[in-house]
Parts: C-alpha cells; structure tokens; sequence
C-alpha cells in the first residue's frame, strides 16, 4: 500500500507541474532512439561534426581549382598549356569518378558499424592525402612520375569523398527534428560553398604575396599543408558526438533480437547488396535529379573563374576571383533561407524551380557575361546562382530521407555519387572541351540546360515528396 501511496503522489506532483514546464522536459518524438530534448541546443554539436568534414573536403576544391594553372605547370610538361590545364581538370575529373567505389566501402562500414566510426575515419584519411598533395615531386624532379603521383593520390582522394558527403548528410538528419531537418541540412550545402570559397581565399592570399615564381615552384604548397590542422580539429569534434539516435535504435533492436533469438538480422549484414535489390529505383532518381546541382556547381566553381582570366575575356585574375567571391558570400545566407522554405513548402517544389529556373537563368547569365565588364561578371555570377539556391538544400535532406535506416549510408552514397561522380567532376573538363571544339561559350549553357531536362524528368515523374517522412520506413516501397 504504500508503495502505492507513493506512485500516486509522484502521479498527482506530475500533474501539477504547468504544463510549459513539462514540455521542456519531455523528449520530442522519435523514429527510434532517445532524440535530445532540446534540439535547438543540442543539435548544434551535431552538425558541426557533420559539416566539418565535408568543410575540409570542399576546401581541398578550392585550392585545387585556384592553384590549377600553378599546378599544370609543376606536374605536366610546359611546352602545352592547354594540355597542361586538362590534365589537372582530368585529375579533378578522376577523383570523382572513383567516388562510387569509395561509398560502397564507406556505405558498408557506415550502416554495418555506425555514422561516427566511418566519418572519422573519412576525415583523417582526407586530410592526410590532401596534406600530401603539397610534398608531391614536381615533374620537373621525377618527369612523368610525379604525373602519376598526383594522379594516385587523386583517386585514393576520391574513395574517401565517395563516403564522406553521403555520411554527414544521415548523421546530420538522423539527429535533427522532422519539421527541421531542411534547416539543419543547410548548414551541409553551407559547408560545402564555405569550403570552396576558403579555399580559394587563402590560395589568393597565398599568390598575394608571393611571386608567379615563387607560387609555380613552392607556393602553391602552403594552402595543402594547411589541411592537416584543420583535420585534427574535426576529428576531435566527430569523436566527441555519440552515434546517431537512429543507429543506436538499430542497435538496440538487433540486440533484442540476438538475446531472443529471433532470426532476423536488423543491421543489415550486406547493406551494399540490400540496396541495391530495394533501393535500386530511389537510387537511380536520385542520381537522375543531382547531376544538375553537380553540373551547375561545378561549371560555376571551377570552370567559369579560369574561362573569366582565359583569351576570350581576359579579366584581371583579381577581378575574376572578386567576382566569385562576392556571388559566394551572397549566396551562403540565402542556403539558410533555402533550408526554412523547404521545410515549410517541402522537397518536390523545390527542386522542380530548381529545373525550370536552370532554363531561363543560366542563358542570361551567360548572355550577360559576354560584356566582359567586372559588373557583367557579378551579375552574371548572381544570376547563375538562383538554381543553386533552390536545389542545393532539397537535394541534401532528400538524399537522407529516400532510404531507410538500415541502408541510409550505402544507398544514399552510391546515389549522390554515381550523379556526382559522373558529372561534377567531369564539368570543368566538359565545358572546356566544349568552348575549344565550338568555339563558342554558348555550349556550356546548352549542355547545362541538357542536364537540366534530365533532371526535370526525374522529379515531374519519379520523385515523392519525402517531407516529414518516418526515417525508419521504406518509403519508395512501402
């Protein structure tokens, strides 16, 4: 009796309590695992170690497309610079044509033994090998080797990318609030154009200050040996986050299971082969609708800064930079702002003014372009980012929320990467080759436009809206 007595004090105290004070208390509601209680505070943890990595592995990017005509002559013959210039796109290009490879094996590590272990792994074997980048041999030391070198560390680059986006997007979502996870996944696409752009900012700080020589022979070093820190940094902050909740239910789940002996396997034992007999159809998507953001991105980051100093328009390399920069610095509020819409409005609509706005922005853009004024630039520029705007953020929540739990990571990194992989970094490459064998500026927006169509495609007829979905579900095949 009184025991019971006491269950209904402890019962009546309860109900005493004002109920704004027992809302801070309680837990939101979960898919599985216990969720933070207060997401706003606690989330911010979270998504810091997700970003960070995917910080460094953009600002590997924005060194590499800065540096690229100090690097063409350190590691290729100088007689062609043309050839010169596409070797190191083709090394660009390799990197993320290996990238599939790469979220196979850290799609599996992921869903096999959890978010956290496979992105610390990723960010301490990037960091390594873009520090390497910057005590490679030229060809001037070793010839034809230290074309190899570059090309070999390239592509290792590229297994380690092919894990990492896929990875800290699930980590991120899986912690986040359903009615936020837009919000939260766009400080993801924030890191993403953050990255680049310190990147490309400390090269030119670097090039500032040194001669051409003196950038051709060892400056063009300093911003790839800078990566290490900045590693260690975001290895510390992914180490001190727990598993995701989501995970950890699965773990829970499969840990019940084993003590019942219940047959099922609910971590999946070969979540590479399971996805790609369930998920082939949300895989395949996916891909379809994210080679537009690749190629809009990458024609944007990479290309149009070196065609802007190219013959053809011939801007100061200063103006050119200044240019990017500020279209940059506009654009990374306006992803936050990107993140509440889609939250609010959901996926699909988004990403279809994505497609259609790519219609009509990009030819102005490039219309606007041709006044090789500094100004035209900007404008350009600004213009050229509207698509971006709309399905940078879609795109990143989405590819969390097509797959369930189980096969999150290996799924969702085989999609982002087979539309990735094939057409981002094949972007520079094309649309360079593009301008060379036309002529004509007008191709690259042709073949933007291309992928754009594509895309549109893929989201009128395949896509489901994905906001507010159940983590845990199958929802393409439910």
């Amino acid at each position: 009796m009184l025991e019971n007595h006491l269950i209904a004090r402890r019962s009546k105290s309860t109900m005493e309590v004002p109920l704004a004070t027992q809302t801070k208390t309680v837990p939101p509601p979960t898919t599985g695992g216990a969720r933070p209680a207060d997401p706003k505070v606690s989330l911010r943890k979270p998504v810091l170690a997700g970003t960070v990595g995917n910080f460094i592995e953009q600002f590997d990017y924005g060194i590499y497309g800065f540096l690229a005509p100090y690097m063409a002559t350190s590691f290729f013959p100088g007689h062609d610079d043309t050839a010169a210039m596409l070797g190191v796109y083709a090394g660009f290009a390799a990197s993320f044509l290996v990238r599939p490879f790469g979220g196979i094996v850290f799609g599996r590590f992921g869903d096999r033994l959890g978010r956290r272990n496979a992105l610390a792994v990723a960010i301490i074997l990037m960091g390594a090998l873009t520090t390497l980048i910057g005590v490679l041999p030229s060809y001037a030391a070793v010839g034809f080797a230290a074309t190899m070198f570059l090309l070999v560390v390239r592509l290792l680059q590229g297994l380690v990318q092919g894990g990492e986006y896929a990875g800290a997007v699930a980590f991120i979502v899986e912690y986040a609030d359903a009615k936020r996870r837009g919000f939260y996944t766009s400080f993801l696409s924030v890191s993403v154009f953050l990255g680049l752009l310190c990147g490309a900012g400390i090269s030119a700080l670097v090039a500032t200050f040194a001669s051409d020589g003196q950038m051709e022979t060892w400056g063009w070093r300093i911003p790839f040996l800078l990566a290490m820190p900045l590693t260690l940094v975001g290895l510390f902050l992914r180490l001190r986050i727990p598993e995701t909740p989501e995970f950890r239910a699965l773990q829970e789940e499969q840990r019940r299971a084993s003590e019942e002996g219940a047959p099922d396997q609910v971590i999946a034992s070969r979540p590479v082969v399971d996805a790609l007999q369930n998920q082939w159809k949300p895989i395949l998507i996916f891909a379809g609708f994210a080679i537009t953001n690749a190629v809009l991105s990458y024609t944007w980051m990479t290309f149009l800064p070196g065609y802007l100093q190219g013959d053809d328009v011939n801007m100061p390399k200063a103006q050119a930079l200044a240019t990017n920069f500020i279209a940059l610095a506009v654009l990374l509020p306006l992803l936050v702002v990107s993140g509440m819409v889609v939250d609010r409005i959901g996926r699909k609509p988004m990403l279809l003014a994505a497609c259609i706005s790519t219609f009509v922005c990009i030819p102005v853009a490039f219309k606007i372009l041709l006044a090789h004024t500094f100004a035209a630039a900007l404008v350009a520029q600004l213009i050229y980012m509207i698509p971006i705007m709309f399905i940078s953020v879609a795109l990143t929540v989405s590819m969390a929320e097509m797959f369930p739990t189980k096969v999150r990571y290996s799924a969702s990194a085989m999609a982002y990467n087979l539309g990735f992989g094939i057409f981002g970094g094949t972007a520079p490459l094309v649309a360079t080759f593009l301008v060379s064998a036309t002529g004509t500026i007008w191709s690259v927006p042709i073949y933007v436009c291309a992928i754009a169509s594509i895309s549109l495609v893929c989201v009128a007829l395949g896509f489901r809206e994905t906001r507010g979905t159940v983590l845990a579900a199958d929802k393409y095949h439910r």
